[in-house]
């Protein structure tokens, strides 16, 4: 089937209120222009060398999402443009990105990542480390930054029941936190990122308001750069 094929066929999948990141890493200009001309407007990127080149080539009212691990030395590259960053996994990487948002004069929409799986190779805070940061003087002092909502991977695994029961350990402390933190300046928690092209329906039953689909879409990743 076709980019647009899929495309059809996963939103007809995804209730209204959703939102659907297309995950266009390692895929050409091309490929995301086709989904561009179906109306897709939100794209994810892993890398930010990748994500600022399709930036500069593409239409400048695509929403691009850095969904990958950021590194606080390439924070300066997308700064000027990210829609939304994913993957805040420290409270160093949030005072980059900060610094940041005042060099560009704006402020920049972030997840804070909370590490779900059941491995060790994904980033992200503890639970009790994203409450830690979320409850803390430190955020208090980032005027350039603003805190919208939490983002999880579910572990790489075949058993639904796991991926299920880790979907709903962050959906639950979502909604804890939204009660608790949204009054605070910088912090406006609206967005639950979970779910990817192999469990996204898992994930939509469990709460999240936000899907990053790749594969389901463009095909098979290509590597080879």
């Amino acid at each position: 089937m076709s980019i647009a094929d899929n495309l059809k066929q996963i939103m007809n999948d995804i209730p209204q209120g959703v939102t659907l990141i297309a995950v266009s890493k390692t895929k050409p200009a091309e490929a995301i222009l086709e989904a561009y001309q179906q109306g897709q407007k939100v794209f994810g990127e892993n890398k930010v060398q990748e994500m600022a080149e399709k930036h500069d080539k593409l239409p400048k009212d695509i929403l691009w999402h850095l969904i990958g691990h950021l590194q606080t030395n390439k924070v300066k590259y997308i700064a000027g443009f990210v829609h939304l960053i994913h993957s805040i996994d420290s409270l160093k990487l949030l005072k980059e990105v900060n610094k940041e948002g005042i060099k560009n004069n704006r402020i920049i929409d972030c997840l804070v990542q909370v590490h779900i799986a059941q491995e060790d190779t994904k980033f992200g805070f503890s639970f009790h480390e994203a409450d830690e940061l979320l409850s803390g003087q430190e955020l208090k002092k980032l005027s350039h930054i603003r805190i919208t909502g939490l983002m999880g991977m579910a572990s790489n695994t075949e058993d639904k029941s796991q991926i299920k029961a880790e979907f709903k350990t962050l959906a639950d402390f979502f909604e804890k936190a939204r009660q608790q933190y949204t009054q605070k300046e910088n912090v406006a928690l609206t967005t639950l990122s979970m779910g990817m092209s192999g469990d996204y329906k898992i994930a939509m039953a469990a709460g999240s308001n936000m899907v990053r689909v790749g594969s389901a879409i463009f095909g098979d990743r290509n590597y080879a750069k």
